[in-house]
């Protein structure tokens, strides 16, 4: 034999039995010993970490649904097939004529490391479905008659797609965020073609990176446009530059382009909406790995500007990650803000949208938010594979229960899974809409005979009043009026 065909043989062997020790070990290593509910609510259970070199691993592998076979919808509630036959359907927009607008969409090409590292990702990305090339389309979905299933399925745009992720309309104007950047093409509803160049690349993004999705949120003024942009890595594994521009959410202003950060320090911020009862931004944030099968809750939270929440340094607000070696801002960890809701560790949290009124899911989901799972690959036994709801009070503030199911029977008992649910919108009729991506399906659930939901009360408080100006004392006894009072002593008036 050729000795450099020998070698590189050899130098092979080498690394598919590192590959399979790799594999094999986090298969048999590091099963949790909580149930998954532990982890998520508003005191979610913070167990001691455990880092690992090795992550637990708990491949669930798609096979589909049969003719006939849906997921199990919560009581009161049914599930159907919106639209099937798609490839990779992840993020949805619904239109304001009622079009819904899916991207089908996955990771760009070359976007895994080198190495042993790669090549155990790919093998472990292909098992769960998600190793395929990007479709790069946005697909148009459109129900004419009302009858809860899209009669047309069609492409409204291929052209410069880019792993499409993020979506939003206003006035005239539609936005798709590639993995790389932010556009804007001209665009009226009911359109079923996209055509023309672009109007302008509003923001050009850091590309790929293991969080390659891009959200997008339109304010509801319509002047500031908010994008959602997560980290390369696990813990900035590869250095802070790496990292630039990354795990935060960034605000445009829609009218000049200029941009700032808005809200930083999120691992992978994906879900992104307005509560309703306030006003505020509220957004899925999934977490780091590598601390064992019970660490860190991914989570639910409100974002206000300015708003820290400790990546790559600290999670939970004050719980430090001894792994990171990178300086730290002084004094952050006091500012470092606490997440509002946990929503189970590494559960793969997605797609996110409010109860708004007009929606048709029934009795206790008038209030709250709809919460796409998108499954663990590094957890045994597996966590999400779910679609749930997370109550909220009068106040804007998620209550104090665990996630509520709403549709779940993903996971199948041998351990494969049917689909994996991925993003959540509200189609017109009322019914919440769950994209399927390695299924290619869209499920529309809703509760027959359900009444359109009455709006979400705002919260109104009042305000202090302004102080009032405080002319100057003229005399003594006017300046103790003001002041509270003063004490005699040797018959002269003190403070």
């Amino acid at each position: 034999m050729n000795p450099i065909v020998k070698k590189t043989a050899i130098a092979s062997a080498v690394i598919v039995l590192a590959a399979a020790g790799y594999v094999y070990w986090g298969l048999n290593a590091n099963t949790s010993d909580l149930p998954s509910d532990a982890t998520t609510g508003k005191n979610p259970q913070l167990v001691e970490p455990a880092p690992q070199r090795i992550p637990s691993i708990k491949l669930a592998k798609p096979v589909g649904w049969a003719a006939g076979e849906a997921p199990k919808a919560a009581p009161g509630l049914t599930v159907s097939r919106f639209a099937e036959g798609l490839d990779h359907p992840r993020t949805m927009l619904t239109l304001p004529n009622g079009d819904v607008l899916v991207a089908e969409t996955n990771a760009p090409a070359g976007n895994k490391p080198g190495g042993i590292t790669g090549f155990v990702m790919g093998l472990m990305f292909s098992r769960v479905g998600a190793g395929e090339a990007s479709p790069d389309r946005i697909m148009l979905l459109r129900d004419a008659d009302g009858d809860g299933k899209a009669e047309l399925k069609t492409t409204l745009r291929t052209a410069d797609m880019a792993s499409p992720s993020g979506m939003a309309y206003r006035d005239g104007k539609l936005y798709i965020a590639d993995h790389d950047k932010v556009l804007e093409f001209a665009f009226t509803p009911g359109q079923t073609k996209l055509e023309g160049k672009p109007l302008r690349t509003m923001m050009d993004l850091p590309g790929g990176g293991n969080h390659w999705m891009r959200n997008l949120l339109m304010s509801e003024d319509g002047k500031h446009l908010y994008v959602a942009v997560g980290s390369a890595s696990n813990i900035a594994d590869n250095g802070m530059e790496a990292e630039a521009g990354r795990a935060m959410i960034w605000e445009i202003d829609v009218a000049t382009a200029r941009r700032r950060q808005f809200a930083v320090g999120m691992r992978n911020p994906n879900g992104l909406g307005w509560n309703p009862s306030t006003g505020e931004m509220w957004a899925t944030v999934q977490e780091r790995d590598m601390l064992g099968p019970d660490l860190v809750p991914d989570y639910l939270t409100n974002v206000p500007v300015g708003a820290q929440y400790g990546w790559p340094w600290v999670y939970w607000k004050n719980t430090f990650d001894d792994r990171v070696q990178w300086p730290m801002q002084t004094y952050m960890i006091e500012y470092t803000r606490k997440p509002e809701y946990a929503m189970g560790a590494h559960v793969s949290v997605l797609g996110l949208t409010f109860a708004n009124g007009g929606n048709r899911m029934g009795k206790g989901f008038e209030n709250g938010a709809f919460i796409a799972r998108h499954g663990s690959w590094n957890r045994r036994p597996a966590a999400g594979y779910d679609v749930v709801f997370v109550p909220f009070d009068a106040n804007g503030n998620p209550k104090d229960v665990k996630p509520q199911p709403v549709l779940s029977g993903f996971l199948k008992d041998n351990g494969d899974t049917h689909g994996r649910p991925t993003w959540v919108a509200w189609d017109k009729g009322g019914a919440l809409l769950v994209s399927d991506d390695t299924a290619g399906i869209i499920w529309r659930v809703i509760s027959p005979g359900a009444q359109p939901s009455t709006a979400v009360r705002p919260v109104v408080t009042d305000h202090l009043k302004p102080r009032e100006d405080i002319k100057d004392p003229t005399s003594p006894e006017e300046a103790a009026k003001l002041l509270g009072g003063f004490r005699k002593e040797d018959d002269k008036l003190l403070p």
